[in-house]
């Protein structure tokens, strides 16, 4: 059979006068036509030198046409029986009426000669056919889900070109090729149709040539976390060679580009957020959620980020002591060198003072501590001291050497550089101040890139943060760069991911709890955690916004302690009195502790208030050794009990633990120790999720959400098929 075939819109996507991407499976189709002998003529509207980079085009994937615009080879214009119409058995064209059908219809159609009324005839048929229920067979042409389209052309709506909206299926078998019918591919694939991705879909360009659908791109992605597979490399090979992702794709094969553009500019947090947001309203229409409660934990994952380029905030500070020792002493040389040559008088320049650091003071006592605890072989105290080097401290720097540049072309002074020659006074002690400039500017970008919150950070990871981790394969307590990643669970399902640079868990709690807020309103009800988010500020958080906390104490396991009911310096464990209105407590001997003042402390930007009580006099109380804290015979003889109370902290600890101790409380700590820690247990050890792949908080976020979404379409897809079922607690 002679058949005619178009280029444009046909075997490539139609951006006449550039070449398209080529249109799936079309060159294999046609090839596989060549060897059941077919004779193929290209036929286009192209001409000269557009033609032959068509005709090169398809030659180089291995497609050598019989004729181009032409009946045979040698035909000629002009010449006896020349006509501009083809003699072909068969057009193949975009442009036929009812549109161009899949490559997969076409072979079926040429090899079986069939019409489309015999295809549309067919497929009706066996719809109204009853049939028992079988595999799910994926009809492909070369591995691609055969579709009809009935529009007159391709368009870019991503939604009906990945949902398949408006179009009909034509059940022809070219390859047939079996998933399972429970394969959680088709359960992302119903997630997905009721999602809105106008977010996603806002960050892509209208403009310039039409990349792959990031509605696939998601989905291919997000299957791939579901099958535990993060790396782009492997993702793209996969979608050549797995089965349910050539399905997802549809025979494309995208490559490591299209994902890394895909992650890096068109899926943002706020995207993945809304998605898996969106995802947690289904669920709770559905009954599986109710987003009233969350059992919260969070675990340390690693950074990539080279282990031993690390910054510590005390390495800096004790640098930095020594290098304003050397500034101190080249202000003073540079005092000395104008009064010697007398500058100062001839150029109107005053005496320079040394600029102040505020805490520097207390850096250098700890030094001199450490020094000497270093010569009895004690372990050497913390000086990760906050200090912050203003703008001011370089400047005055700055400053001097100015002076001295314009001291040096006044007197015709020439700075000079290479061996042998030898560099003036003037030059010398501009070149130290400028070095030591140097240096102050280093420690103060180092202090701005920590912060106020952390004290080290990795120089190939600028926001990952040194942690001690669990998993010490040195076995000396080495600390790592990594993330801080919390979870918020319900049933089974991640509500929310959060990734901070801080090691300890109290400040991750409120974080968390103002995005489910923003998501959702004020719906939350009930909070459980363990001890690590156990502080004052969050039970405060959680009373002000009236969310019952099942927050164990820090204290728990030590409240069922003999030793915790007799210690007789707690206030706890002392009988109290009122005397005109105003409360005191009564010691172990008999003695009252009246109230003596307010005090209050600053703490991450939170203020706390204390009640400080006192004895009057301790004197003759045979129960000081017990009563005061580190109680010393001959130093402390004079010395009264004194203590301090945060009221406010302990009624919030007394009501969380009278919940946790609550029959419920009991119930729901079963719950998130299985739920959370489960999670954790299955992503390190059964998944081996242990270091992130990308680096910045930003990305390593995206890497975890897409992870999470992924696990939480694998909940769903159980929950479905009856493979999971809702905690109600253990049995006995």
């Amino acid at each position: 059979m002679i058949i005619a075939v178009d280029f444009d819109g046909t075997i490539v996507e139609h951006r006449y006068p550039r070449i398209g991407e080529e249109i799936p499976f079309a060159v294999d189709t046609l090839k596989l036509l060549q060897q059941e002998k077919h004779r193929l003529i290209l036929w286009s509207v192209r001409e000269g030198a557009l033609l032959d980079e068509a005709v090169e085009w398809c030659k180089a994937r291995g497609l050598e046409f019989y004729a181009v615009n032409k009946d045979y080879p040698e035909e000629q214009k002009g010449h006896q029986g020349f006509s501009r119409k083809l003699k072909a058995d068969m057009f193949i064209d975009d442009r036929n009426l009812g549109g161009l059908p899949d490559w997969g219809v076409i072979y079926a159609m040429i090899k079986e000669k069939k019409t489309f009324a015999d295809v549309y005839g067919q497929n009706g048929e066996e719809e109204k056919t009853p049939s028992k229920k079988k595999k799910r067979w994926l009809t492909t042409t070369i591995f691609l889900s055969v579709t009809c389209y009935n529009v007159t052309m391709l368009t870019n709506n991503y939604y009906n070109d990945f949902f398949e909206l408006g179009q009909q299926k034509i059940n022809f078998s070219f390859f047939e090729l079996s998933l399972p019918d429970d394969d959680p591919v088709y359960t992302l694939k119903k997630v997905m149709e009721e999602l809105d991705f106008s977010g996603l879909l806002a960050n892509c360009s209208d403009k310039g040539r039409t990349g792959y659908n990031p509605i696939m791109m998601y989905a291919v992605v997000t299957y791939a976390n579901m099958r535990g597979i993060r790396s782009v490399d492997c993702i793209v090979d996969l979608c050549e060679r797995d089965l349910a992702f050539i399905w997802l794709t549809r025979g494309q094969k995208p490559k490591r580009d299209a994902f890394y553009d895909f992650k890096n500019r068109k899926l943002t947090s706020d995207v993945l957020d809304d998605l898996n947001y969106q995802f947690m309203r289904r669920l709770q229409k559905e009954g599986l959620v109710t987003l009233k409660e969350l059992f919260i934990d969070g675990t340390k994952i690693e950074a990539n980020a080279n282990r031993y380029t690390f910054v510590w905030r005390g390495s800096i500070n004790y640098h930095l002591a020594g290098l304003l020792d050397s500034i101190d002493q080249l202000f003073e040389k540079y005092n000395s060198f104008l009064q010697e040559n007398d500058y100062g008088t001839k150029y109107e320049l005053g005496n320079a003072q040394m600029f102040v650091i505020e805490g520097m003071d207390k850096v250098r006592e700890v030094i001199e501590k450490n020094r000497k605890r270093k010569l009895v072989k004690h372990k050497k105290l913390s000086n990760n001291r906050i200090i912050e080097i203003d703008n001011c401290s370089p400047l005055e720097i700055r400053k001097l050497q100015n002076n001295l540049t314009m001291i040096a072309d006044n007197e015709g002074i020439e700075f000079v550089y290479g061996k042998g020659k030898r560099k003036p006074a003037l030059q010398q002690l501009h070149e130290e101040l400028e070095q030591c400039g140097k240096r102050l500017m280093e420690y103060k970008e180092c202090f701005e890139i920590m912060g106020k919150d952390r004290n080290s950070y990795s120089k190939t990871d600028l926001e990952a943060t040194f942690m001690r981790m669990k998993e010490d394969h040195m076995l000396n307590g080495q600390l790592k760069p990594a993330y801080n990643v919390q979870i918020a669970v319900e049933n089974y399902f991640i509500v929310h991911g959060y990734v901070s640079s801080d090691r300890t868990d109290y400040n991750t709690l409120i974080p968390v709890l103002e995005k489910h807020k923003n998501a959702f309103g004020s719906i939350l009800e009930e909070v459980t955690a363990d001890s690590g988010y156990c502080r004052e500020k969050n039970l405060l958080y959680l009373k002000r916004n009236e969310i019952s906390s099942y927050i164990k104490l820090q204290d728990h396991e030590k409240r069922k302690t003999r030793a915790y009911s007799e210690d007789i310096s707690k206030y706890y464990n002392m009988r109290t009195g009122i005397f005109e209105d105003e409360q005191f407590y009564i010691c172990h001997d008999g003695r009252e502790l009246r109230h003596l003042r307010i005090e209050s402390k600053e703490q991450d930007g939170y203020t706390q208030t204390f009640e400080v009580y006192g004895c009057a006099d301790c004197s003759g109380c045979e129960h000081k050794a017990r009563c005061l804290y580190k109680y010393d015979a001959k130093k402390d003889a004079e010395k009264n009990k004194v203590m301090k109370i945060n009221e406010q902290w302990e009624e919030l600890k007394e009501r969380s633990h009278a919940n946790i101790q609550s029959e419920r409380g009991i119930l729901k700590r079963q719950t998130r120790s299985i739920q959370t820690e489960g999670h954790f247990g299955d992503i390190k050890e059964n998944e081996n999720f242990r270091r992130f792949n990308y680096r910045s908080a930003d990305k390593v976020y995206k890497e975890f959400m897409l992870y999470a979404i992924g696990r939480n379409i694998n909940k769903y897809h159980r929950f479905l098929y009856e493979k999971l079922r809702k905690f109600e607690g253990k049995t006995a």
